[in-house]
């Protein structure tokens, strides 16, 4: 969500148990401009807030001129200070993917996994347990919830010849109709399904526009709530997948955006759940 806007934003997702205490919300409208200005972003994002057993960590998002390039992630404890992640590795998404259990609210802590081939092999080659610190788990499953369910409504980006992504100025928002559909709405990350699309497919798709793999083949199936709030005049789509994660968009406007409040533990009951 934009910095700017995240008060309005706010109320828009609240339906869902989304929420920021008026004292956070005051502190974060101040330190995200502050965070854009010292580290020279051209844009900021709240990305929401992971839960821990003894904490909670605020996530802001850094963006350059080119949306598609990787973003600088920060986390903050108490909303005014804030520290820059490392990037992301895919070392440290797969660590992270054998992790169980609540963030533990101290970026210090370390975690032993024990129960792996790969654990066996790092404990002959040097005798000692290998670890994983919370803050490389905390960036590794920001990544994780960003490719799995960060989304924008079609249209509001264009790719150019060039292979960089802006946003679209002449983007007016999507109809009440097609916001209603979820093919009317993109992974923002690289993507899969689209390769694996035939000639006759593509010839429809606007290459400008339609460069992401769309919601509607999501697997599993029915992992989306789709929801008309404010007496039908906001869209809200819910992930089940990733709980905590809401989008907003209001139809024939340029408002839309995701936020996430949870534990950052994936839902992998969900398919007994359909």
């Amino acid at each position: 969500m934009e910095a700017a806007s995240l008060p309005a934003a706010l109320e828009l997702v609240a339906g869902g148990g989304a929420g920021l205490s008026p004292e956070k919300r005051a502190v974060l409208g101040s330190s995200l401009l502050l965070l854009q200005r010292d580290y020279r972003f051209e844009r900021v994002w709240f990305w929401g807030c992971i839960q821990g057993v003894r904490g909670s960590y605020y996530i802001a998002e850094g963006l350059g001129s080119d949306r598609a390039a990787p973003r600088s992630r920060l986390y903050s404890l108490n909303c005014v200070e804030w520290g820059l992640l490392p990037p992301v590795t895919a070392e440290m998404v797969a660590q992270a993917e054998q992790l169980k259990g609540r963030f533990q609210g101290d970026p210090s802590f370390e975690y032993t996994y024990t129960e792996t081939k790969e654990y066996a092999e790092r404990l002959s080659e040097d005798g000692k347990e290998p670890t994983l610190k919370e803050e490389a788990r905390l960036v590794a499953t920001i990544e994780q919830i960003d490719k799995a369910v960060g989304i924008i409504p079609r249209g509001a980006f264009l790719k150019t010849p060039h292979g960089s992504v802006h946003e679209n100025r002449n983007f007016e928002g999507l109809s009440l109709t097609e916001a209603k559909k979820l093919s009317s709405y993109f992974h923002f990350t690289v993507p899969v399904n689209l390769k694996n699309k035939t000639v006759l497919e593509k010839a429809d798709l606007d290459p400008s526009t339609d460069f992401l793999d769309s919601l509607e083949h999501d697997i599993p199936q029915a992992s989306w709530s789709i929801q008309l709030e404010r007496g039908g005049t906001v869209v809200v789509l819910r992930s089940l997948l990733w709980l905590g994660l809401t989008f907003y968009h209001i139809p024939m406007t340029k408002q839309y955006g995701y936020i996430y409040f949870g534990t950052g533990e994936k839902n992998f009951d969900l398919p007994f759940m359909l």
